[in-house]
């Protein structure tokens, strides 16, 4: 199998060469969809022989069903990945070994997480199971604003591949938290939304995504600001997370207590808004 290699970029000068070398060894045809950089990662691109093409960001969702849509592949399959998202040695090898026309219609890949320089091996989140490797034509992104992850809308079988995507996290604290910041505005638009067309559903036995949005339902279902807390105790206490050092504790902490308290703390605040308004506006009445 040769699939085409679809990568998201925005001012990721400095990932992306590794990024690009690990997928050309399972890929004659990359793409590279830039958001209009402002550093020099179009060019770097172009020089180690992918095609760019520019397109202005919404959100991850819509930038990844446009690559779909609209760029040329004629590979009969697609990988999708980020610009800081390196394949191990494990997993170049498992796509290498894939035959040009395999029985299934997808497939999940396990990504661990670097984080400061370390990556993190505790806590449940590390590694976790994308679906990034389908038959073109078959596979699609949600049309979330938080957490989108790639399904299949009309079935198919899947399986897991072996080895791991590392996601490197290299940007400072500060970028990490303002992009958090954003993201805790589209996971609370997701939520007051409750749409449910073009997501993956949730389901207790389905696949490791499935199986993921079903015990977020649960959480979501949990009283504000609680949640954060008992989360936090879950993946640092019961799941060890303690155990990936300094580095394990920071993410840990601002990942599922911080981020997470942040969307509940918005939550709070649309839900006291409307408390507050709706007197006024009998009032007005």
């Amino acid at each position: 199998m040769k699939p085409a290699v679809v990568i998201l970029t925005f001012n990721s000068e400095e990932s992306l060469a590794l990024t690009l070398g690990r997928a050309r060894r399972v890929a004659d045809e990359i793409f590279v969809v830039d958001s209009f950089s402002k550093d020099g990662t179009a060019a770097l691109a172009r020089s180690l022989g992918a095609t760019v093409v520019e397109h202005g960001f919404e959100h991850y969702g819509a930038q990844r069903n446009w690559a779909i849509d609209h760029l040329p592949i004629s590979s009969g399959w697609q990988l999708h990945l980020d610009a800081d998202e390196v394949m191990d040695e494990r997993l170049v090898a498992a796509v290498q070994a894939l035959p040009e026309a395999p029985e299934m219609d997808g497939y999940f890949v396990p990504r661990s997480l670097r984080f400061l320089g370390r990556v993190l091996r505790h806590g449940g989140m590390s590694p976790t199971w994308h679906l990034r490797l389908f038959r073109t034509g078959a596979g699609r992104c949600e049309d979330r604003k938080y957490d989108q992850h790639f399904l299949l809308p009309n079935g198919g079988r899947t399986a897991r591949l072996a080895g791991s995507l590392i996601d490197d996290v290299r940007m400072p604290l500060s970028e990490w938290t303002s992009r958090h910041n954003r993201w805790a505005d589209g996971e609370v638009a997701e939520l007051a939304s409750h749409a449910t067309a073009g997501r993956v559903a949730p389901r207790a036995f389905g696949n490791p995504v499935e199986r993921k949005r079903f015990l977020r339902q649960i959480f979501n279902g949990a009283p504000l600001f609680a949640r954060p807390v008992a989360l936090f105790f879950y993946r640092y206490v019961v799941r060890l997370g303690f155990l990936d050092g300094v580095e394990g504790t920071i993410f840990w902490v601002l990942q599922t207590f911080w981020f997470r308290f942040l969307v509940d703390a918005k939550i709070w605040e649309q839900q006291h808004a409307e408390r507050v308004h709706a007197p006024l506006a009998l009032i007005r009445d």
